[in-house]
């Protein structure tokens, strides 16, 4: 097969490696729709020791699967695999097995690729009427879901009542959004320094595009980013007892008012993925229209991923998503 691998630092190569052969419990699934992650941008400028070279990069995925009882059912891939017996998975909390593994990471080679194998109970059917390639947004989408799904538990008000600011206009940011839409929430601000791609956030229905630094009193941020510049915004912005949701990975420390945080009672919560509960619930939330006509992403041939990488990088992309599909051309 073909597929887009991180050879080094800012280097992807788009060669011939050996299929992947599924396993007992496998699917093969051809690939039709692959997004390009902020992990994968970390790991493409060498900032991700997880990720060693040579590896097959992508992980928010949608195909068709190929052979087998199942064989032409189209799916999107929840690319976090757990053990489903450890404390965490039997609480349904497995998004925190000690034993996750992702695609993408080692030893699990990524979905920047003609096919990839992923476990049946991994692979969520995909209506006739949605496109791949937006269904493949289910993976990055979930990520906020669940952050919005611990927010409003931990808030002390209703959504519908609370002022929302999210940080980062990325696909993640983009969709903590419209997740905290369609759990009701009515005032929303969506924080994006790129000009070019807040004119495109402008045109998505059910939240403000601002740029930094224009938004001050709210009840529930969540950081999409992750960096030490965003936690201090938000840390300065929140209100006495409210709540920050942390999603974002750009760097591990700096930025939290602790004092202020303590004074005014301000929640923080870290939040890492999804579980499998809420990536079916935001595939159902895909499906029924929920998050809206999802047209808010480019799709480039994944040949030219390299290509695509470096606009990212550069600021030239007004889309908060990349998606790369192999049969395109």
């Amino acid at each position: 097969m073909k597929a887009l691998v991180y050879a080094g630092v800012q280097a992807l190569d788009y060669r011939y490696v050996p299929d992947p052969q599924p396993q007992s419990g496998q699917q093969l699934v051809r690939i039709e729709a692959s997004g390009i992650c902020g992990s994968d941008m970390h790991a493409f400028l060498g900032h991700d020791e997880r990720r060693p070279a040579p590896l097959i990069l992508g992980h928010e995925a949608a195909g068709t699967i190929s052979g087998g009882p199942r064989d032409g059912e189209r799916v999107t891939i929840n690319p976090l695999v757990s053990c489903g017996t450890c404390r965490a998975c039997q609480a349904g909390r497995d998004n925190l097995c000690p034993d996750r593994m992702i695609i993408s990471m080692p030893p699990r080679e990524g979905a920047f690729a003609e096919f990839v194998v992923m476990q049946d109970q991994n692979l969520v059917t995909v209506p006739t009427d949605v496109q791949l390639h937006k269904a493949a947004l289910a993976e990055p989408i979930a990520c906020g879901w669940h952050a919005v799904r611990l927010g409003a538990a931990a808030l002390d008000l209703s959504l519908d009542q609370a002022r929302c600011h999210v940080i980062g206009g990325g696909a993640i940011g983009v969709g903590a959004a419209l997740a905290l839409r369609a759990f009701g929430a009515t005032q929303i601000t969506v924080a994006e320094p790129n000009a070019l791609r807040r004119a495109t956030l402008d045109q998505i229905d059910g939240f403000d595009a601002v740029a930094p630094g224009a938004v001050t009193d709210v009840d529930l941020v969540i950081d999409g980013v992750g960096y030490a510049a965003t936690r201090a915004d938000a840390t300065a912005i929140t209100l006495p007892g409210g709540v920050i949701m942390h999603i974002g990975l750009g760097e591990g420390v700096g930025g939290l008012d602790i004092r202020r945080m303590t004074l005014q009672e301000i929640t923080f919560i870290g939040t890492y993925t999804y579980t499998a509960q809420d990536f079916r619930d935001t595939a159902a939330a895909i499906f029924d229209g929920r998050l809206g006509p999802l047209d808010w992403t480019e799709r480039r041939a994944l040949a030219d991923g390299q290509q695509a990488f470096e606009d990212i990088r550069a600021g030239k992309v007004a889309a908060p998503k990349i998606i790369l599909e192999p049969g395109a051309s």
